[in-house]
């Protein structure tokens, strides 16, 4: 049994391939380092680089590797960027999916956990999102994750791909001190690189409809997430259904200015957040149920805030 991890050298992904290697899974790593980092694969796992819009490179690797399942994870994954640009989102996600889910079906790999997002609903009007809630995407990159969900379908019925689509809200934390969120979009990098800076971390807006007047969103530990891509892949080897895709959401969520909060506590860097006007756009509260990957994929919140905090912020002191 070994799976290719697409984008496996990336945050997410390089937490997947040590979340296979603990069970004693082989693990392949396909990844062209446009936001990934080398040093973040573990040594001793194959690591091909190159670009999953290379079929027969991705083919190859299958083949050579004698691979049984793919977890894809490699994307453009910046929603608020995939606005500026659309084509080269779709390329990478909608035409990269395609590519992959090509080479599947000629190396007669019959297995796949999709990297899909809350992107996917949109602004859902429900208190809390289930898989059931309506899909409306509103940026490109939310349509290319539906579109690549649409795929997996649709490979189901032709070729009979199993497969399931783990929906992602926002993925913090850190399982290894080696390998740490380095986007430049997201909510504790952003953070975390202001402090280092001597720069003041910022709060987009406090009269939201919540508790403390900030935006409430769905944090969840990268390890946790890892954990339940493991459970999925050993389910679709061993024949068990699963749905088509389940939601890893917390079922709480946490407000900005509790995650500014748990900030200063853990760095000890005691400040004061700017308060900054609303980004156009931004629901009060967007949380969803993990009821449905408890039940199928262990899925479960290990993990307090202080925690994701804590080894978020060691993972990238750690890289200096």
């Amino acid at each position: 049994m070994t799976w290719l991890v697409t984008g496996g050298a990336g945050y997410i992904g390089a937490h997947v391939v040590r979340a296979f290697a603990e069970v004693g899974i082989g693990a392949v790593v396909l990844d062209d380092l446009s936001s990934g980092h080398a040093g973040f694969v573990p040594e001793g796992t194959p690591f091909v680089r190159g670009s999953i819009l290379d079929t027969d490179l991705v083919r190859r690797t299958l083949r050579e590797h004698a691979v049984t399942g793919v977890v894809h994870v490699a994307g453009f994954k910046y929603a608020g960027v995939s606005v500026q640009r659309p084509l080269h989102t779709f390329d990478q996600n909608v035409t990269g999916t395609v590519s992959v889910l090509r080479a599947m079906e000629e190396a007669g790999v019959q297995h796949a956990v999709f990297s899909s997002s809350a992107s996917v609903y949109g602004t859902p009007d429900e208190e809390l999102v289930t898989e059931d809630t309506p899909l409306a995407p509103q940026s490109p990159y939310g349509q290319s994750k539906l579109v690549g969900e649409w795929l997996l379908a649709d490979q189901a019925t032709a070729v009979g791909l199993r497969h399931t689509s783990l929906r992602y809200f926002n993925v913090v934390g850190s399982g290894d001190p080696a390998i740490y969120d380095s986007s430049p979009h997201n909510l504790f990098p952003l953070v975390f690189e202001a402090l280092l800076s001597g720069r003041t971390p910022r709060i987009n807006g406090e009269d939201y409809a919540t508790p403390d007047g900030t935006c409430v969103r769905d944090y969840v530990h990268v390890a946790d997430l890892a954990h339940s891509h493991v459970v999925a892949a050993r389910a679709l080897e061993d024949g068990t259904s699963l749905a088509p895709a389940y939601n890893l959401g917390s079922g709480t969520g946490s407000s900005v200015r509790e995650i500014m909060d748990a900030m200063a506590a853990v760095t000890g860097i005691a400040f004061d957040p700017e308060i900054a006007p609303r980004r156009p756009g931004d629901p009060d509260r967007i949380v969803a149920t993990g009821e449905l990957a408890a039940r199928d994929l262990d899925w479960k919140m290990r993990h307090t805030l202080t925690d994701m905090v804590a080894g978020a912020w060691a993972a990238r002191k750690s890289a200096e």
